[in-house]
C-alpha cells in the first residue's frame, strides 16, 4: 500500500551522484577490514535518489563515518527532528508497514513506513515522541496493513530469531548492537522533557522529602532557623525547568526572589557618572636646547629637545 508524501525530499541527479561517491568511498575503506557482507560496493554504486536523501539527511544531523557503518549494519537511529518522518515518505517508493518499534506512538496517525532499495534493502522509519526513528533491515517484510504473510516474511522471521539469540539487529550488511533499547542518537534535543513513570516519581519524591527533613534537622545556622525552607508540595515538579516554576531546587531556585539591581563596580561608576576633570597637569618645560651632530662624510643632523640646560655645542662624531 503506497502512501502519499512530499516529493522535494529526493536530491537532484548531481547531488545523488555526489552522495553516491561519498558512500562508495566510505564503503571502500571499511570493506578492506571485512566489516560488511558481500555486495555492498555494487549496491553503493547504484544508490537511488531516495536512498541518497536519507543518507544526506542523517549526515546533516551529525552522522559520521563510524555511525554510517553502524546504520548499514542495521543500527536503530533516533533523530530529534519530527520533520524527517514526512520528508522520507516518497510517493512511488514508500509503503505502510507493520512493526513492533515504538508501540507507544499512535500508528493510525503515524504509521511505520517501509522502502526498498539496493543499499538500504529495506528501510523502515516512523515517529517518536520527539522526532523520527529509522532502521535498515536485511530482509524486506512483505506483510503490510492489508496483505497476508508470504515466504519472504519467513526469512524476516529468521532474522528476528537471530536478533533474539545475538541481541543484535540484523541489518542489510551486518549485525549491530544499536538496538531500540540502546539506539544511536543524532542531534538530541537536550531541552526535551521526559516524563517519569509513576513508581519512579513516587520514589524520587520520597527521597527529596527525606533530604529536606535531614537538612532541617542538621541546620545549625541562626539564619536557617529564622528563614525556614519553602514548603514543597511536589518536590519532583521542581526539578523541571519551566518559566512558571523557575530554575530548579535551592534557596532561591523556585521562589519569587530575584535580583533587581547589582552593586556598581568602580569601573562601572566611572562610566555612568559625569566625568571629573583630572587633578594633574603636564610639567612646565625648560628652554629648548638645539644641537647639531656632524656625521662622518660631512653629513650633519640637527636636533632640538626641551631639556633644561645651556645651548648644546656643536659635536662631531669620530
Amino acid at each position: 500500500m503506497s502512501t502519499t508524501g512530499p516529493v522535494e525530499g529526493a536530491p537532484s541527479a548531481g547531488q545523488t551522484e555526489l552522495i553516491r561517491t561519498r558512500v562508495r568511498l566510505v564503503v571502500g575503506i571499511t570493506t578492506r577490514a571485512g566489516k560488511y557482507r558481500r555486495g555492498l560496493e555494487r549496491a553503493a554504486a547504484t544508490l537511488t535518489p531516495q536512498e541518497a536523501a536519507i543518507v544526506a539527511d542523517l549526515a546533516e544531523h551529525g552522522m559520521d563515518v563510524d555511525q554510517l557503518r553502524d546504520v548499514l549494519w542495521g543500527g536503530h537511529v533516533l533523530v530529534d527532528d519530527p520533520g524527517l518522518y514526512e520528508r522520507w515518505i516518497f510517493p512511488q517508493q514508500s509503503r505502510q508497514r507493520i512493526s513492533s518499534h515504538h508501540h507507544n506512538i499512535d500508528k493510525k496517525k503515524y504509521p511505520d513506513i517501509g522502502m526498498r532499495g539496493p543499499l538500504v534493502r529495506e528501510k523502515l522509519h516512523g515517529r517518536t515522541a520527539q522526532g523520527t526513528w529509522v532502521q535498515l533491515e536485511k530482509t524486506p517484510a512483505a506483510i503490510g496493513t492489508k496483505k497476508l504473510p508470504s515466504p519472504q516474511d519467513v526469512a524476516h522471521l529468521m532474522d528476528y530469531i537471530v536478533y533474539r539469540v545475538t541481541r543484535r539487529n540484523v541489518g542489510p550488511w551486518g549485525l549491530s548492537h544499536r538496538t531500540e533499547r540502546r539506539p544511536m542518537y543524532l542531534t538530541p534535543d537536550l531541552t526535551a522533557q521526559v516524563p517519569l513513570s509513576e513508581p519512579i516519581a513516587r520514589a524520587l519524591a520520597a527521597t527529596l522529602r527525606r533530604v529536606d527533613a535531614d537538612e532541617r534537622a542538621s541546620a545549625v545556622s541562626d539564619l536557617a532557623h529564622r528563614i525556614p525552607a519553602p514548603q514543597r508540595d511536589d518536590p519532583v515538579a521542581e526539578l523541571e525547568i519551566t518559566a512558571e516554576r523557575g530554575h530548579g531546587r535551592g534557596l532561591f531556585g523556585s521562589s519569587q526572589v530575584s535580583v533587581t539591581e547589582t552593586p556598581v563596580t568602580p569601573a562601572g561608576r566611572m562610566l555612568v557618572e559625569p566625568s571629573v576633570p583630572p587633578r594633574w597637569s603636564l610639567p612646565r618645560s625648560g628652554p629648548t636646547q638645539v644641537g647639531t651632530v656632524r656625521l662622518r662624510g660631512g653629513r650633519t643632523v640637527r636636533f632640538a629637545s626641551r631639556v633644561p640646560g645651556t645651548p648644546a655645542q656643536e659635536a662631531t662624531t669620530p
